[in-house]
């Protein structure tokens, strides 16, 4: 295996790991990072769902004590079976609708104008929910969310699906505007993350597998390894944010690097490829 090669599935591992749970749209982030690396054909784009799946295990990791507590209690706690139903229940929309439709998705707006222009939106839309009047929160815990909750997260969340929205961002910020409280809407985010990519990642690799030899097992390794270590530091670090700062900086941050985006796009100083 090509050592340049190697070196790019880690760099693509890391911009994995640290943007799939901050509200700046991981999968915008792999598209650019892609461009500039050279690695746009069909199996780089397997390989960007593919390392998601290192991205879920430090999820799994962090909550673990939440998760299989529910898995052990689920027969015999209502309390477990409303929360392992509303995770399920908030994943369907994107289930659906992603199987249907994410081919298209994948095939049109997967390019640089598209990314940078959702980062913009993105943007401005934190900055709206974040300096407006603070609505009443109505769940303070995911365990006080119903499952019509859960529904209108799920179908929030799908508009991560149009690449640079972010599904973390969508999940969050869609959820403080539901009632959520800032800290209930990143651990349902965080939660929903888990079957999301799970899914996203298994049937991308069992669609393209075609494309997939033993030889590209080291490429996807060192992308899931990296992936996982870095989503692990990010997820910790997030979670202690959160506690005492809003999103704003985000917001900045993903409208300057969607500006820098369509300017170098509109220059011709970048092809930002599909």
């Amino acid at each position: 295996m090509d050592l340049v090669l190697l070196l790019k599935a880690a760099v693509m591992g890391i911009v994995e790991g640290l943007t799939e749970f901050l509200p700046i749209s991981s999968t915008g982030h792999l598209i650019l990072t892609g461009t500039l690396l050279g690695m746009t054909d069909d199996k780089s784009k397997v390989f960007d769902i593919a390392i998601q799946t290192g991205a879920i295990l430090a999820v799994i990791i962090v909550y673990w004590q939440r998760i299989s507590g529910a898995l052990r209690e689920f027969s015999s706690s209502d309390k477990a079976r409303r929360f392992v139903f509303n995770v399920a229940i908030g994943f369907m929309p994107a289930g659906v609708i992603g199987f249907f439709v994410y081919k298209k998705i994948k095939t049109y707006l997967f390019n640089g104008p598209v990314v940078a222009t959702a980062f913009i939106v993105g943007g401005l839309i934190i900055l709206w929910v974040e300096r407006r009047a603070k609505p009443v929160v109505r769940i303070h815990d995911i365990d006080d969310m119903t499952a019509w909750d859960a529904l209108k997260v799920g179908m929030v969340q799908c508009l991560g699906m149009i690449p640079g929205t972010s599904r973390s961002g969508a999940t969050i910020i869609g959820g403080m505007l539901l009632g959520l409280s800032r800290k209930a809407a990143t651990d349902f985010s965080f939660f929903l993350a888990i079957p999301t990519l799970f899914a996203a990642g298994a049937y991308s690799l069992w669609k393209e597998r075609a494309l997939l030899s033993l030889h590209d097992l080291p490429l996807f390794a060192v992308g899931f390894v990296v992936s996982f270590l870095s989503a692990w530091l990010c997820v910790r670090w997030l979670l202690r944010y959160i506690a005492s700062h809003d999103f704003v900086p985000f917001a900045w941050y993903r409208i300057a690097f969607g500006i820098v985006v369509l300017t170098t796009a509109w220059s011709g100083l970048v092809v930002w490829a599909a």
